[in-house]
């Protein structure tokens, strides 16, 4: 995204009460706008004795929409460094804001540090990328959406391209963005692998798919499509209104590529129709292209109704069919990405 929005970095994020199937109705994910805080809980046991009886249908982990916990960790990748202004180099931190599936009946808030349905688990990973000039926080319906539907997603806060950035955000640090997103995945696949861990069996390391907007949307696509930055284990990619990174070759979809979901609002004019046609264009099938329009660049991906209730059915459904296989998800897809006079989905399958 090119130009400072002006949101501030926050410490506590939206948070979510979690959900594991007891009844209660599933608020829409586009109006999560408290802020509902609470010390985790201790999980109950993924195992129960042969002799045990069996727990009754309303508390057993059931499918979605599930309730979203919330928990923000921070990852230090040693083996790189960011240079701040006026600073000497540092090892690059990442602040990562983690939304996953959680217990409790599915309510319009997110709950911080919530006990997770691990029994239900383990689920698909979506790394998400904001970006530039603001944070994750302001895609949080978005992305508690995701986790609702059944994924783990976790959203770092680049260095440099923040809105808190020290000395401002600065946009020369994004060709270091992508190995930015790998390095959260293999250290949140290592987390859910090791016994004790939060995170500890809630991801599967097969199910990864990559995201972001913007600048971030750079970044997923790099991650997913350029052979300088390919990462193998992502399945799915969701880019949206992004583009390629200025001035970086090998972007050129090794096979086999993941498939492709992107996004684009024909008004907008930061990175406009052109940018996302140059690389859907040559992209291989799978692939979609959600034209939302009238739309402009940051909107439909933050607040704006009703387009935001659009992506966040398309991109489920999308996520549904790639990552989990789903019956049915295909068609929802391409249901819910065709609003006369709003939406307008081109598919390649």
């Amino acid at each position: 995204m090119r130009g400072p929005i002006g949101h501030a970095l926050v410490a506590a994020v939206t948070c979510s009460l979690a959900a594991a199937g007891c009844g209660g109705s599933a608020a829409s994910s586009s109006t999560r706008s408290a802020v509902k805080s609470s010390s985790a809980g201790t999980p109950r046991t993924a195992t129960t004795p042969a002799s045990a009886p069996r727990r009754p249908s309303c508390c057993r982990p059931a499918g979605p929409p599930f309730a979203v916990g919330i928990r923000t960790i921070t990852l230090i990748d040693s083996s790189r460094t960011v240079s701040y202004q006026g600073a000497a180099p540092a090892p690059r931190k990442l602040v990562t804001v983690i939304r996953y599936p959680a217990r409790g009946p599915s309510t319009a808030t997110d709950e911080l540090d919530a006990p997770p349905v691990t029994p239900a688990g383990p689920f698909p990973l979506v790394l998400f990328g904001h970006g530039f000039a603001v944070t994750p926080a302001p895609y949080g319906a978005l992305l508690a959406a995701w986790a609702q539907a059944g994924y783990v997603v976790a959203a770092p806060v680049f260095p440099l391209e923040n809105a808190s950035a020290p000395g401002g955000p600065n946009e020369s640090d994004l060709p270091n963005q992508p190995r930015d997103m790998s390095f959260v995945i293999t250290r949140l696949l290592a987390a859910s692998a090791h016994r004790g861990d939060a995170l500890s069996g809630l991801i599967d390391p097969r199910r990864v798919a990559v995201s972001g907007q913007s600048d971030g949307g750079e970044t997923a696509l790099a991650v997913a499509y350029d052979r300088f930055f390919l990462d193998r284990r992502v399945r799915a990619a969701m880019i949206l209104s992004g583009a390629k990174i200025p001035g970086m070759g090998g972007f050129d979809f090794p096979a086999p590529a993941p498939p492709l979901l992107a996004t684009q609002g024909t008004a907008d004019t930061i990175n406009p129709p052109s940018f996302t046609s140059a690389f859907f264009d040559v992209a291989p099938s799978p692939k979609y292209l959600l034209r939302l329009l009238g739309a402009p660049h940051l909107g439909p991906y933050t607040g704006q109704q009703p387009q935001l209730g659009i992506v966040e059915r398309v991109t489920i459904a999308f996520l549904d069919r790639y990552l989990k296989g789903a019956p049915g998800a295909l068609r929802r897809m391409l249901a819910a990405g065709e609003v006369p006079g709003l939406a307008a989905l081109q598919s390649d399958p």
